[in-house]
């Protein structure tokens, strides 16, 4: 059975919480809406973004809800146009993909951006074709909900048993436990490692390179 990473995206390939705040912010003021703090904000950052606005704003109705998601779509956009969407892979994240890899691990993605917001991330860092599976809100209902990594597993002849989910924030870790995986939180993202532990993270890695110390205490095989 193949061993199976899969890997968010948000806050855990990349560091995309200042372009996802800018976007919210011009979405919300076009609307009349006081935009929240940036500490609460980047709180629903890994939810699909309909649920993403809900957390965010329960007061609003469900329509508000899709027609900010849709606003907020157009203003990412408008900022990749102008060329201010800087996602900055995380410092040693590629070392981890690459000793993953040559530990015989095939790697995924499950994320709550979009096909094409994911291709434009991974194709700008040359890591698309690491990936042999990737899950987007796309296809999929909002994390926590397992769909993402039960395809993903499927995608990849993989089992919930032979397969890690590192992410950010609680909401990968519950994904990750509702699907049977193995959760692991990935400390330098937006979520508190106290928040990722109790969703279900065996361990918390401070880094990247502790991802490979963990799987060594957590995982067989």
């Amino acid at each position: 059975m193949n061993r199976l990473a899969i890997f968010d995206c948000d806050g855990t390939l990349v560091d995309s919480g200042a372009p996802i705040y800018a976007a919210l912010k011009t979405s919300l003021e076009r609307n009349g809406i006081p935009v929240p703090p940036p500490s609460l904000s980047r709180r629903v950052i890994g939810l699909s973004l309909t649920e993403a606005m809900a957390a965010l704003l329960p007061s609003e109705t469900a329509g508000r809800h899709a027609q900010l998601a849709d606003d907020y779509r157009r203003a990412f956009m408008d900022l990749r146009a102008a060329g201010e969407v800087e996602e900055p892979l995380f410092d040693g994240v590629l070392d981890l993909l690459d000793a993953l890899e040559a530990e015989g691990w095939l790697l995924a993605v499950a994320t709550g951006k979009s096909d094409r917001g994911l291709n434009h991330c991974l194709d700008r860092h040359g890591i698309h074709a690491r990936f042999v599976s990737l899950q987007t809100a796309d296809r999929h209902p909002s994390k926590p909900h397992p769909s993402m990594v039960d395809q993903a597993i499927a995608d990849a002849g993989a089992s919930p048993g032979t397969t890690i989910v590192v992410g950010d924030t609680s909401f990968d870790m519950a994904m990750a436990a509702n699907a049977g995986a193995t959760g692991i939180g990935a400390g330098w993202g937006y979520h508190e490692p106290r928040e990722l532990i109790a969703a279900g993270a065996v361990a918390v890695a401070h880094a990247p390179a502790d991802v490979l110390m963990i799987i060594g205490s957590h995982v067989d095989g």
